[in-house]
């Protein structure tokens, strides 16, 4: 295989995995179905159809323009990799506990989901979705890509992870039955440890950055 498609596939995977893992979609369905009981299946799509269109449009632009964010402000790109690094375990930590981070939302915010009318932009597409998390792993995965075909790369994963988080709430919205609790907790356990390894990555590649400018 060529390098620079086998590059480019390892690149891909890497995204995907890490901007699926973080965003977790599986996970936001019982919050999702929390926050719309009285809502029809109709109305519960449209509503994700809605948030998970936000979610990519956010995502895409601080993957665009995070950089140019982080010059103006005077930030190293090595200071947010470290940062973000944090976060991450942060919530994989939780995921690790079977637990939705705050970090990607508090139960105030949904308390305060369940009694909108519409929870499509706040706060299921933010912070639920497009969180804290979500956005550092796009603004740093766009940091590590290397040619225009990455870059690309990157940005139709951002458009494909969105679509697959929006039939999975198509799903649940007809199925809701079929999310078994315990399964779940599974699944979160078992994403919250890849992510761990990917904030830790994360962390590692800032430290030797950061050296490399010291030294």
């Amino acid at each position: 295989m060529n390098p620079d498609a086998s590059t480019l596939i390892g690149y891909t995977l890497l995204a995907a995995s890490s901007l699926f893992v973080i965003i977790d979609p599986i996970a936001t369905v019982p919050a999702f179905l929390a926050m719309t009981p009285n809502d029809t299946p109709e109305q519960r799509i449209r509503m994700a159809r809605l948030a998970c269109f936000v979610m990519a449009v956010v995502l895409l632009v601080f993957a665009i323009a995070g950089q140019m964010i982080f010059r103006f402000l005077g930030i190293t790109m090595p200071a947010f990799q470290i940062a973000a690094s944090i976060v991450l375990l942060i919530v994989a930590l939780d995921m690790l506990r079977a637990q939705r981070s705050r970090v990607q939302e508090t139960t105030e915010e949904t308390h305060a989901g369940a009694e909108k009318t519409d929870i499509a932009i706040t706060p299921l597409a933010f912070p639920m979705l497009a969180g804290p998390g979500a956005i550092s792993t796009a603004i740093l995965l766009q940091n590590q890509a290397d040619g225009v075909a990455q870059h690309a790369g990157l940005y139709i994963v951002i458009v494909l992870v969105s679509f697959a988080s929006f039939l999975i709430f198509r799903f649940a919205a007809h199925g809701a039955r079929w999310f078994n609790p315990i399964a779940l907790k599974i699944f979160t356990r078992i994403m919250g440890l890849l992510l761990a390894a990917v904030a830790v990555q994360f962390l590692i590649n800032g430290i030797r950055a950061l050296k490399g400018d010291l030294f």
